[in-house]
């Protein structure tokens, strides 16, 4: 479980939580301290992310985590564990950041993320209703023409399975938007 995303807001709670999250599935969370982009560049880090079969990135800035991540052993070493199988899972920021285009938080333009996944952005947190959401409406009219755009509402995930299909799990739901209408999970890449 990498806090990064955290960094100034608490990253202790950010482990705690997944900690018992991920005990409630029967699993462990081990928290793996990269708060800093000199973190991300220390090899015994990069190794251990390497190592790892399940790599977690938590909620908080994104745009922290892309410039801590961004061009380090941390993020080749993380990218290298998923091409071999891993699951690389993100929640929130976590999710927005492992996706090209990013959706950048402040204002609900894109930026560019990590690119783990290319061609989709990644709404966190929305509301059932996207359109009413006035943020998450702007993000939509600012998608470039087929960009798919994955809402994601809380206690939801978008799953992508070995085979590359695509599918949502969890409590609420998961809407993709092309070009400002609604598709399905067909729609991403």
């Amino acid at each position: 479980m990498v806090p990064t995303a955290a960094a100034y807001e608490h990253p202790e709670r950010a482990v705690a939580t997944a900690t018992e999250w991920f005990a409630g599935l029967g699993g462990k969370a081990v928290a793996l301290d990269v708060l800093r982009r000199a973190d991300a560049l220390d090899p015994d880090r990069a190794a251990t992310v390497r190592a790892a079969r399940f790599v977690y990135l938590s909620g908080g800035s994104p745009l922290h985590l892309r410039s801590v991540l961004k061009e380090t052993p941390v993020w080749d070493a993380l990218v290298a564990a998923w091409d071999d199988g891993a699951v690389v899972a993100g929640s929130s920021a976590g999710a927005m950041v492992l996706c090209d285009p990013m959706v950048d938080p402040r204002g609900g333009a894109f930026t560019v993320g990590l690119g783990l996944v290319v061609n989709l952005a990644v709404l966190a947190h929305a509301e059932p209703d996207v359109a009413r959401d006035h943020l998450h409406h702007r993000t939509l009219e600012l998608a470039s023409a087929g960009l798919p755009v994955a809402a994601i509402t809380e206690r939801t995930a978008l799953l992508r399975d070995p085979d590359g299909s695509w599918r949502a799990a969890g409590a609420g739901s998961v809407r993709v938007f092309v070009d400002g209408e609604e598709a399905g999970l067909d729609a991403l890449p």
